[in-house]
């Protein structure tokens, strides 16, 4: 496929895919699922542990349970941070204390709803679909985020209502357009987590896949947002890591090839490898081979009828797997997260929050089934060596195992890991049959 490279031109033939650094062993790029929860190798792992350990060390950090951080999200940092647990630690910091300053948790839940309507009209939308990995598609129509529509913005985020209070170094439009960074990793990546039709559905989804639609976009234009999208950019970058995959950038202008150079100096040189810049005749079968067609809106090549505005088209799989509540019968407008069920640890319930003339909302919107993180029993008692054979003592006319059996058995029993929250449940089923199957063929002798 066509990508980009950071001296190739936009339109000017094929050009290749700048390589992240951000999650690299031996140099060589790891691409999701690897580096994510439930696909980290030891080095990562032991990252892992480490990070914690120091977060805990300067109380930024409790186990639980529930634990204050979950593991996708301590994960996203250390990503970020090429795995280093002192560089995460800096930027895990920052960014807690960036969201303490600025009451991001008060904001998102009580930021007047039409505010929030506001500015999700022009930033990037989610469309309701996945790609073929699972992973939430967006749309961006930049073309929308004219001087006129930045200028009404701005003036109407001075007076956004909301019960947070702020330290004033982040401008209001800027918290506005952190509302919907909220709303990604708090109501469409988790809900994308929960659902199992995918390829690996024991690993959280915690990125983003993007169309971004430059046509008609003039060079004015440009220049005149260089200021707002490096500000968006940076914030973006520093305080939610690694939530950006792909972006596929479509109608690139005659001009773009040439602009190119001092356009992506406004981006970090992580955001800008992910970038594919892609010529019109290269479009539809490009997004093909990421995203199913009849989740590519239509405009793009495929079959779904979304245009960028628009709430999102939930995927039928979404719709069926919930139980609506509250005479709703999809998602509504506004700022949204999911929680536990208070009483069934096997549900999860998606609220609606935010303001209505400035009286906050809590309504139930629906329930859906919990299927991450997958339950797993509390791990038995260790048995001593000595107690298994009483342990194993039949009854009259059972089977006695010999002691070469016993002997079998509990070397099997020693070697079957008790499930890690780095495994799935497969490999964990496998090893679980392998051990009934090698006490099933042990020799045995007849009981009195």
């Amino acid at each position: 496929m066509t990508g980009l490279s950071a001296d190739a031109g936009a339109t000017s033939g094929p050009a290749h895919k700048v390589k992240s650094t951000v999650s690299t062993v031996g140099g060589h790029e790891i691409g999701y699922p690897h580096g994510h929860v439930g696909h980290l190798n030891h080095e990562e792992e032991a990252a892992l542990r480490g990070f914690k350990a120091l977060l805990a060390e300067h109380g930024l950090y409790q186990a639980g349970p529930p634990p204050s951080h979950d593991d996708q999200t301590l994960v996203r940092f250390l990503r970020a941070r090429r795995w280093v647990a002192q560089d995460a630690y800096k930027q895990f910091k920052d960014t807690e204390d960036w969201r303490k300053a600025n009451n991001l948790d008060v904001l998102y839940d009580t930021i007047d709803v039409e505010a929030y309507e506001q500015s999700r009209r022009l930033y990037p939308q989610w469309t309701g679909r996945r790609d073929r990995r699972g992973i939430p598609l967006y749309l961006f129509e930049i073309r929308h985020l004219d001087s006129k529509s930045v200028s009404a913005y701005e003036k109407s985020a001075e007076n956004t209502y909301s019960k947070a209070h702020v330290d004033g170094k982040t401008p209001p439009k800027l918290l506005r357009l952190f509302a919907l960074y909220e709303n990604l990793t708090r109501f469409a990546q988790p809900l994308c987590t929960q659902l199992p039709d995918r390829d690996h559905p024991t690993t959280p989804i915690t990125l983003s896949t993007n169309i971004v639609d430059v046509t008609g976009v003039s060079l004015r234009q440009f220049w005149n947002l260089k200021a707002h999208m490096q500000a968006a950019s940076t914030l973006a970058t520093a305080h939610y890591p690694e939530t950006l995959d792909r972006i596929f950038i479509i109608g690139a202008p005659y001009f773009f090839s040439t602009v190119w150079g001092w356009i992506k100096r406004w981006f970090d040189p992580i955001t800008v490898s992910k970038i594919f810049i892609l010529p019109a005749h290269e479009v539809k079968a490009t997004l093909e081979e990421f995203i199913d067609p009849k989740n590519i809106p239509a405009a793009y090549g495929g079959e779904l009828d979304f245009k960028f505005g628009q709430l999102p088209k939930q995927d039928p799989f979404i719709k069926e797997r919930a139980e609506w509540a509250n005479g709703y019968t999809d998602f509504p407008t506004g700022p949204l997260y999911w929680r536990p069920v208070e009483g069934d640890p096997s549900r999860l319930e998606c609220l609606a929050v935010g303001s209505v003339n400035q009286v906050e909302r809590r309504a139930r919107v629906c329930t859906i089934p919990k299927s991450f993180p997958a339950e797993v029993k509390a791990e038995e008692p260790e048995v001593a060596a000595e107690d298994v054979e009483k342990t194993l003592t039949p009854g009259a006319g059972e089977p006695v195992p010999s002691t070469e059996a016993v002997a079998e058995i509990n070397k099997a029993v020693q070697s079957l890991e008790i499930a890690d929250k780095s495994e799935d449940a497969s490999k964990i089923s496998e090893k679980v049959a392998q051990v009934e199957a090698e006490a099933k063929a042990a020799p045995t002798t007849a009981s009195a």
